[in-house]
């Protein structure tokens, strides 16, 4: 038994610093709050880690008889190994595929853009055309302005294009402008907590709640829904300097 638990601790120790450093790092430069939230991870994360950290390490504190040949434990384990590597290879690229690289601010509402969200061609004309504002593989997240054009056509083409499942302009780097020059349009469309409508009689009333508890005024025009993949969140601003003072969860 000492022999198994040894095999089964060193396996653990091994698996849990690998999979530290890569969550690690992927949490410290794309997924800090509210990114891990809205991108909603749990079940990937959720694999990788019952892999990981469970089930391989706990078949080779089943396979580690002291007894076996070594040459045929080597062979058992370099299996586990290959499957973990396996299940480690997809998560990882599960994570870094929809890793958060804007938070857009377009029309009423925030909203979470990750890698994915945009269509390969587009995404190589904005490299090409070299747009400042355009995603890179090392790109770190930023909070954009992404207002819809000015030209009538184009904002039809963009807005029937995104109901029958195209890209939203939010995906659309071309339309993307500093967080700073959509200042005025964001002030303009913040408003109380009650006249938000991405969130439930109910929702209103924790949130309320958990303004007041930080001080924050309710009644105010000083809040806007930020969405993803996951329940929205409210963020709220100064209304004045427009800095976030918080961002609040409903569950």
């Amino acid at each position: 038994m000492k022999f198994r638990l040894k095999a089964f601790g060193l396996h653990l120790l091994s698996s849990f610093i690998v999979l530290t450093l890569i969550l690690g790092a992927l949490y410290l430069g794309w997924y800090h709050w509210p990114g891990w939230y809205l991108a909603d991870c749990v079940q990937v994360t959720g694999a990788l880690i019952g892999v990981d950290l469970v089930i391989g390490p706990l078949l080779t504190l089943v396979i580690a008889a002291p007894k076996k040949p070594r040459a045929e434990l080597v062979r058992d384990i370099g299996v586990i190994a290959v499957v973990q590597l396996c299940a480690l290879a997809y998560g990882t690229y599960a994570l870094w595929n929809g890793r958060p690289l804007y938070y857009s601010f377009s029309e009423d509402v925030l909203q979470i853009v990750q890698a994915y969200d945009f269509d390969a061609s587009e995404l190589a004309w904005a490299r090409k055309s070299d747009l400042p504002l355009a995603p890179h593989w090392y790109s770190l997240p930023r909070w954009i302005w992404a207002p819809l054009p000015d030209d009538p056509q184009e904002r039809e083409k963009i807005i029937s294009g995104s109901v029958a499942g195209g890209s939203d302009v939010i995906a659309l780097p071309r339309y993307y402008r500093t967080w700073e020059s959509g200042s005025p349009t964001l002030r303009a469309q913040l408003k109380p907590v009650d006249a938000i409508k991405y969130f439930s009689p109910y929702d209103k009333k924790i949130l309320k709640a958990r303004m007041q508890a930080d001080g924050i005024p309710t009644d105010q025009a000083n809040a806007m829904a930020l969405t993803g993949r996951a329940l929205p969140l409210l963020v709220v601003f100064d209304p004045g300097s427009l800095e976030i003072r918080a961002i609040i969860k409903t569950r």
